[in-house]
This record gives structure tokens, C-alpha cells and sequence, in this order.
């Protein structure tokens, strides 16, 4: 990758700068942080909830930046000072221009929506390299250029502007073509994803979720809805624009995104209905099975995954890849079937434990149903299929086998673990007790990212929402407000056949309180606590603060 120099890169910028002319200062790399500025940098100081980036200036400038980016009216800097109407809003066309718009040399593949993004992104990522495409993907997970997979963040949300640019330079730099990259609410809102000059648009669902920071679930749309309607702004590729939304039809979105969509447009859903749709439906434990009709195509699809939600994100990569981008049918199918699973979407800690143990990421009320509905649907389906050994092996061992097996049904249970995040979406937190209420068995309300909230506040707001749904605490719900603890209690509830999970954490790596992020990961605090339920070998439970102090003192 070549160097530009300041002037090069506001050349190519549309927008109006001030000083008009700008000087020949070589730029070495973009920040937004302070402490990450090296000498030769351009830092762009922007304004934040909590934080002013224009306070961090002349720390910028003692680490070594060569220029400033901001918004005040300032003078007497001892580098270059490039005066903006909005920094942010700015900060991605600078980075496309400083890394030679990355995005015009690339097939864009950007999926949105509340729940299943990661999925949706890991489908479609699987997809193509069964397509033998030369592909990357950037979700909230990780970026995986070639051989080099790089961590995306501690929490969930869309690498910064100037970060994604990067990942899709170096994606160029590797000979890749392709990229699937999953967007969030906060990076449309935030303008992260402007200059990414996307091809194709996936929706997942818009579900509630983050109306804390987008005020009503209209805003919360209209910011998702940005990735179809920039789909109309693309420039023309030497590669051709497939420039296609791929919409829900069985979601709420879609009547609004179908209207301010101006590109081709196609659906998919489990109805009639949909452009492609899901028949012949078969779940089991493994997973899942269905034929999807392409208008008259028909192709079978097999999958690792479990739910009736992943049979529409395995809809959704479907459409993206077959009809955006001419795959065969036969080789999305291979692709899809690859896909082993997505680390803290419904993963499985076994241990050797008599029940099943999950860990999940659902952290929202529609999440949190749907993985519940999974898990009542694993529970059925185990006896559907002893039932059908039964008929063919009458003999009395196998009778014997399905006698057993339809008790164990009648009598095993869903018990869930949760919590639900401090200074965010306040009225989710009764929504998801309420939820879990109904269709779990056993629930143990827990931490979750209290952040400066008060704990005990966040747990009674919960609490009120499953005694508003015949929820009896002490008898099917409980609070722990260790996390840790209340993995465990949950275990201790467990018998043979049972199914524990474990939500809102997933493949995240840490955990805040107050503000300080503490390494913290559910898969290893579900090993930790089986290991020491099992007496056997295992991992030490992570360390939260709430191991310290007693609950009471905890909750205040």
C-alpha cells in the first residue's frame, strides 16, 4: 500500500474542508484514539457520549501525529489542523481515500439485522469458499483475511471506520475478491460503513433491541435500512454490481425496507409467499433439514445447526449468494452444510454431564424466544426419534428404551441463565424475564454487563417481569447476581435429559462492571462449573468482581 499525503486524500473527499488548500505532510496511518497515534499519523478527534476526542489533541501530537482532523475552531497547533463539519461522518471517506477505496475493488456482501447477523455472515462466508471465491469476512467475531484471523473487539459492534478500511486493504493485498462483512445498527448510525460500497444487502430481522440509543424502533430501522439504500449510491466495479437486497419477508422490516429499497429486490421465508422458501422441513438434535424452492428450482439443504430461525438464516445466504451472485444452488448447499457452527451461538459444552449444556449469545427478547424454542424442539424431537426406533425394533430392550425416553420428556426441563445489560434498553430486561418465564422451566436471572447501573436495580426490573408472568421466585426463578454463582446453581437444578443454557454472552470476552471490562467468557465459566460439578479436570472460573463482595453488597 502506497502513502498519500494529506492533500491526496482531501482531493478525493467531497465535502467541505477548512483550509481550503492543505499541505503535502505524508500520513503514515489514521487513529481516533490518543494512544494509538504513531508518529506520521492523522488523528481525527471526534465527540463522543462520554468523551471528547478535540481534549486529546495535544497528546496526539506529543506521540507523533502528523496532522489533526476535527470540528472546533482552532489554531496555534503545531501540526497541520483540517477543520470538518462532522469528523465522524468524515472519518470513513478518509480512510477509503488513505487506503485507495478498497471497497470498489471488492464484491461487498453486507448483512444487518438484530438477531443472527454472525450466522447469516458465517453461512455466506462458507458459501463462497465452497464456490472456490477467494473470500474474507469481517463479522463481530473476528476478521478472517486468508489465513490470518484478527479480533474484532471485546463487545459486539462494527469495527470503527477506519478499521474496516484497513481490513478490506489488507484483503486486497491478499488477492481476495470477495467480502462478507456484518454491520450494525451503531456502525450505520455511526456512518462506519459508508465508504464500503456494498453489492449485495441481507437483512436478518429488526426485532427490539438498542432503542436506548436510537430513541424508537423507527430509528433503529431507518439506521439497518441504510445498507439497502446505499446499495442504489454503488460505483460501477470492473467486476460487475450485483446490487441486490436480500429481504425478510416473515419479519416486520420488510414492508419498510422494501419501499426504500430503489435496487433489484428479492425475499425468502419459511411461507409460500417469499421469492425463496423453506419446505419439507425436518428438525432433530443434530440438526436441521429442508428443501428450498428457488422459484423452480428445488435444492436440499442440510445443516449443523438447530431452530427454526437458522433455517431462515441458511434462507438468507442462500438467496445472497445463489441469486446475488450466480453460485449453484448444489454448491451453497455444500457450503451451508460445512459450517460446523459459530462459537457462542448454541454451542455445546459437553463434559461428560448426563444433561445438555449450551452456551448462546441471545440478548434480546426475540433471541432469547427463539433459542428457547430451539431447545424445546431438541427435547422433542429426542423423543420423536426413540419413538420411531421403537417401530423399527419392537423388541423389548428398544420398548423399554422409549418408555424411558417419553418420562424423561415429560419430566425434562429447559433451565436457563441470563441477565441484562446495564445503561442500554431498559424495557428489554422485562421482556426477556417474561419470556424466559414462559417457555423455559427453571430461570436464574443473573449479571450481564451491569456497567455503572446498579446491579440490584437491574435484577428486581427483571424480577418484576417474571412474577408478571406467573414466575415464583425461589420455586421457577432465581437471582444470583454472580454470574459465575448463578452458572453453577443452574447446574446444581439439573437432572438427566435437562438442558441447561447459558445466554447474553456467547463468544464475548469480557464482562463490565462499572468501567472496567474484566476478561470473562461464558464457555469457559460453563466448563469451570460442569468440572466442578463432575469432580473432574477442568478450568478455573473466571474472575468477576461480584466473587469478592457478598450479594448484598453487590446488589446496592
Amino acid at each position: 500500500m502506497n502513502l498519500k499525503t494529506l492533500k491526496q486524500i482531501f482531493a478525493e473527499l467531497s465535502f467541505d474542508h477548512s483550509p481550503a488548500q492543505l499541505p503535502d505532510v505524508p500520513i503514515s496511518g489514521i487513529a481516533i484514539d490518543s494512544r494509538a497515534v504513531k508518529p506520521g499519523y492523522l488523528f481525527v478527534a471526534m465527540k463522543g457520549g462520554s468523551a471528547d476526542g478535540h481534549d486529546y489533541i495535544q497528546s496526539a501530537i506529543q506521540n507523533g501525529a502528523a496532522a489533526i482532523v476535527g470540528e472546533n475552531e482552532l489554531s496555534g497547533l503545531a501540526v497541520p489542523y483540517v477543520r470538518l463539519e462532522n469528523s465522524r461522518q468524515a472519518l470513513t471517506w478518509i480512510a477509503g481515500a488513505f487506503y485507495d477505496w478498497p471497497g470498489r475493488k471488492l464484491t461487498m456482501i453486507g448483512v444487518t439485522g438484530t438477531d443472527g447477523k454472525t450466522t447469516t455472515t458465517n453461512l455466506i462466508y462458507q458459501i463462497l469458499l465452497a464456490a472456490n471465491i477467494k473470500a474474507g469476512m469481517i463479522s463481530t467475531v473476528n476478521a478472517v483475511i486468508g489465513g490470518e484471523v484478527l479480533d474484532t473487539g471485546l463487545h459486539v459492534t462494527t469495527p470503527d471506520a477506519h478499521d474496516v478500511q484497513y481490513y478490506l486493504a489488507k484483503m486486497v493485498e491478499a488477492g481476495l475478491t470477495h467480502v462478507v462483512l456484518e454491520t450494525t445498527s451503531h456502525g450505520w448510525a455511526q456512518y462506519r460503513t459508508d465508504a464500503c460500497e456494498f453489492d449485495v444487502g441481507v437483512i436478518t430481522n429488526i426485532t427490539h433491541e438498542h432503542l436506548d440509543q436510537h430513541g424508537s424502533y423507527e430509528n433503529y430501522r431507518a439506521a439497518k435500512g441504510r445498507l439497502f439504500a446505499s446499495l442504489e449510491t454503488t460505483l460501477p466495479k470492473k467486476q460487475g454490481n450485483p446490487r441486490l437486497a436480500v429481504l425478510n419477508r416473515d419479519d416486520r422490516s420488510y414492508e419498510y425496507l422494501d419501499a426504500i429499497t430503489k435496487v433489484k429486490k428479492v425475499s425468502y421465508g419459511l411461507g409460500g409467499n417469499a421469492d425463496v422458501h423453506a419446505e419439507r422441513i425436518e428438525y432433530s438434535p443434530s440438526g436441521l433439514q429442508f428443501e428450498a424452492a428457488l422459484n423452480s428450482l428445488r435444492v436440499a439443504i442440510k445443516s449443523k445447526l438447530i431452530g427454526e430461525y437458522n433455517i431462515s438464516n441458511c434462507l438468507a445466504a442462500l438467496t445472497a449468494t445463489v441469486i446475488g451472485l450466480g453460485i449453484e444452488p448444489e454448491i451453497a448447499a455444500q457450503g451451508i452444510a460445512s459450517l460446523e457452527g459459530v462459537p457462542g451461538r448454541m454451542e455445546r459444552i459437553d463434559m461428560g454431564q448426563s444433561f445438555t449444556a449450551i452456551v448462546d449469545f441471545a440478548h434480546t427478547p426475540n433471541a432469547l424466544k427463539v433459542t428457547l424454542e430451539a431447545a424445546r424442539e431438541m427435547l422433542s424431537s429426542s423423543t420423536a426419534k426413540s419413538a420411531k426406533a421403537a417401530k423399527k425394533e419392537p423388541n423389548l430392550g428398544v420398548l423399554d428404551e422409549l418408555r424411558g425416553s417419553e418420562k424423561q420428556s415429560e419430566t425434562s426441563r429447559v433451565i436457563v441463565v441470563f441477565g441484562s445489560a446495564g445503561l442500554r434498553d431498559k424495557e428489554k430486561r422485562r421482556m426477556m424475564a417474561e419470556t424466559s418465564t414462559e417457555l423455559a422451566d427453571l430461570t436464574v436471572l443473573t449479571a450481564e454487563d451491569p456497567r455503572t447501573e446498579s446491579l440490584d436495580g437491574i435484577l428486581k426490573e427483571m424480577a418484576a417481569g417474571a412474577r408478571s408472568r406467573g414466575g415464583r421466585e425461589g420455586e421457577t426463578f432465581w437471582r444470583v447476581a454472580d454470574r459465575g454463582e448463578a452458572i453453577k446453581f443452574a447446574l446444581s437444578l439439573a437432572h438427566p435429559g435437562d438442558i441447561v443454557l447459558s445466554c447474553g454472552k456467547g463468544h464475548e470476552q469480557s464482562m463490565c462492571f462499572g468501567k472496567i471490562e474484566y476478561a470473562w467468557d461464558d464457555r469457559v465459566a460453563m466448563r469451570a462449573a460442569l468440572a466442578e460439578l463432575l469432580h473432574v479436570e477442568g478450568p478455573k472460573m473466571p474472575y468477576l468482581p461480584t466473587q469478592d463482595k457478598t450479594e448484598v453488597e453487590w446488589l446496592k
